[in-house]
Protein backbone atom coordinates (compact mmCIF):
# COMPACT_ATOMS: atom_id res chain seq x y z
CA UNK A 1 0.00 0.00 0.00
CA UNK A 2 1.31 3.51 -1.14
CA UNK A 3 0.66 6.13 0.66
CA UNK A 4 -1.01 8.28 -2.19
CA UNK A 5 -3.36 5.36 -2.63
CA UNK A 6 -4.47 5.86 0.75
CA UNK A 7 -4.87 9.35 0.66
CA UNK A 8 -6.86 8.51 -2.45
CA UNK A 9 -9.17 6.03 -1.07
CA UNK A 10 -9.71 7.80 2.33
CA UNK A 11 -9.61 11.02 1.62
CA UNK A 12 -10.48 11.48 -2.05
CA UNK A 13 -6.91 13.22 -2.79
CA UNK A 14 -3.16 12.72 -2.87
CA UNK A 15 -3.07 16.04 -1.32
CA UNK A 16 -3.16 15.74 2.82
CA UNK A 17 -3.18 19.84 2.52
CA UNK A 18 -6.29 20.05 0.54
CA UNK A 19 -8.18 17.96 2.94
CA UNK A 20 -10.87 19.67 4.66
CA UNK A 21 -12.11 18.65 8.06
CA UNK A 22 -15.45 17.15 7.34
CA UNK A 23 -13.50 14.90 5.18
CA UNK A 24 -10.51 14.38 7.63
CA UNK A 25 -13.03 12.67 9.77
CA UNK A 26 -14.97 10.81 7.46
CA UNK A 27 -11.58 9.60 6.11
CA UNK A 28 -10.31 8.66 9.10
CA UNK A 29 -13.52 7.14 10.80
CA UNK A 30 -13.73 5.08 7.06
CA UNK A 31 -9.82 3.55 8.12
CA UNK A 32 -10.12 3.17 11.33
CA UNK A 33 -13.29 0.70 10.21
CA UNK A 34 -11.12 -0.86 7.87
CA UNK A 35 -8.32 -1.66 10.05
CA UNK A 36 -10.71 -3.81 12.05
CA UNK A 37 -11.70 -5.59 9.55
CA UNK A 38 -8.21 -6.25 7.90
CA UNK A 39 -6.26 -9.44 7.91
CA UNK A 40 -3.23 -8.76 6.50
CA UNK A 41 -0.42 -7.91 8.84
CA UNK A 42 1.43 -5.54 6.47
CA UNK A 43 -1.98 -3.97 5.35
CA UNK A 44 -3.21 -3.28 8.87
CA UNK A 45 0.44 -1.88 9.45
CA UNK A 46 0.10 0.90 6.54
CA UNK A 47 -3.36 1.88 7.67
CA UNK A 48 -2.47 1.93 11.19
CA UNK A 49 0.57 4.47 9.81
CA UNK A 50 -1.23 6.39 8.22
CA UNK A 51 -3.74 6.98 11.07
CA UNK A 52 -0.74 7.51 13.81
CA UNK A 53 0.58 10.20 10.95
CA UNK A 54 -2.90 11.72 11.49
CA UNK A 55 -3.06 11.75 15.32
CA UNK A 56 -5.76 9.28 14.97
CA UNK A 57 -4.21 5.92 15.32
CA UNK A 58 -5.44 3.10 18.05
CA UNK A 59 -3.33 2.21 20.97
CA UNK A 60 -0.59 -0.35 19.83
CA UNK A 61 -1.77 -3.16 21.83
CA UNK A 62 -5.55 -2.65 20.35
CA UNK A 63 -4.24 -2.36 16.73
CA UNK A 64 -1.77 -5.33 16.60
CA UNK A 65 -2.13 -8.70 18.15
CA UNK A 66 1.29 -9.49 18.73
CA UNK A 67 4.66 -8.29 20.29
CA UNK A 68 6.62 -8.04 16.81
CA UNK A 69 3.64 -5.91 15.04
CA UNK A 70 4.12 -3.68 18.11
CA UNK A 71 7.85 -3.07 17.86
CA UNK A 72 7.54 -2.62 14.56
CA UNK A 73 5.03 0.41 15.30
CA UNK A 74 7.26 1.59 17.92
CA UNK A 75 10.02 1.94 15.25
CA UNK A 76 8.13 3.86 12.78
CA UNK A 77 7.04 6.10 15.85
CA UNK A 78 10.75 6.39 16.67
CA UNK A 79 11.51 6.57 13.31
CA UNK A 80 9.30 9.40 12.52
CA UNK A 81 10.07 11.52 15.91
CA UNK A 82 13.62 11.61 14.84
CA UNK A 83 12.87 12.62 11.10
CA UNK A 84 10.98 15.77 12.55
CA UNK A 85 13.73 16.27 15.50
CA UNK A 86 16.15 16.76 12.82
CA UNK A 87 13.91 18.96 10.74
CA UNK A 88 13.06 21.55 13.53
CA UNK A 89 17.09 21.59 13.83
CA UNK A 90 17.55 22.91 10.21
CA UNK A 91 18.40 19.51 8.83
Amino acid sequence: MQLDDLLHRYFATDDPHSIGPAALSAGIEHCLVDLGLEKDPGKRFALWSLLFMLGAAPDLDVAFENEEEREAARNFMELLEAGESHLREGG
